[in-house]
């Protein structure tokens, strides 16, 4: 596997993990006890910090590609092993 494509697949993994972890820790104003802005959402966070979402995202992508590069080089889970596959005669 060459470095773009070890790249690509990280960023790949860092993007899905972003938007995994997005959700966790965030409160709304109803819940912090704010006033609402005219305007804002009821849903709007309150105490959002995208330097954590990247921080657990980054973590999360490592172990998860970690897991991936692991499986390409020593091949526990291939084609073969997927349910529903059949090999041309």
């Amino acid at each position: 596997m060459n470095w773009y494509a070890i790249f690509a697949i990280y960023v790949l993994f860092w993007t899905i993990s972003a938007f995994v972890v997005l959700p966790f820790g965030i409160r709304t104003p109803d819940e912090t006890g704010e006033l609402l802005l005219r305007g804002q959402a009821d849903s709007a966070p309150s105490n959002f910090q995208p330097v954590r979402v990247m921080i657990r995202a980054t973590i999360l992508s490592t172990i998860f590609f970690g897991l991936y590069y692991a499986n390409y080089v020593e091949g526990w889970i291939t084609v073969e092993n997927l349910p529903g596959y059949h090999a041309a005669d």
